[in-house]
């Protein structure tokens, strides 16, 4: 229990860092991508629907290039975030997790 505790209370940068080894690519960020876009509800966004766009998981690949106008967000209500205890809203326009924190500058 104490490591599911753990788990729980632990950062979105700390997750990344022992996932990744501290190290991003944009092949590790499509890899994670394929990995969990089973639980992605991107699909279902109104920001997402009549786009024509196809990719999932923006959490992860950053912006899209044909998401452009924030209609709604469903990013809080994603498995993704919880299990990731992510932060941040709107990936699709905004960007990635890791862009959008402070991991980048490190």
């Amino acid at each position: 229990m104490a490591d599911e505790e753990y788990y729980k209370a632990t950062t979105f940068e700390e997750k990344y860092k022992a996932l990744t080894k501290g190290t991003w690519t944009p092949e590790l960020a499509k890899q994670n991508a394929e990995q969990v876009a089973y639980m992605c509800m991107c699909g279902k966004c109104p920001s997402y629907a009549e786009t024509e766009e196809y990719q999932l998981v923006f959490c992860t690949i950053g912006k899209s290039d044909r998401i452009q106008e924030q209609k709604g967000c469903l990013c809080d209500q994603c498995p993704l975030t919880k299990m990731m205890n992510l932060r941040w809203k709107y990936y699709c326009i905004e960007g990635s997790a890791y862009e959008l924190s402070d991991l980048k500058e490190l």
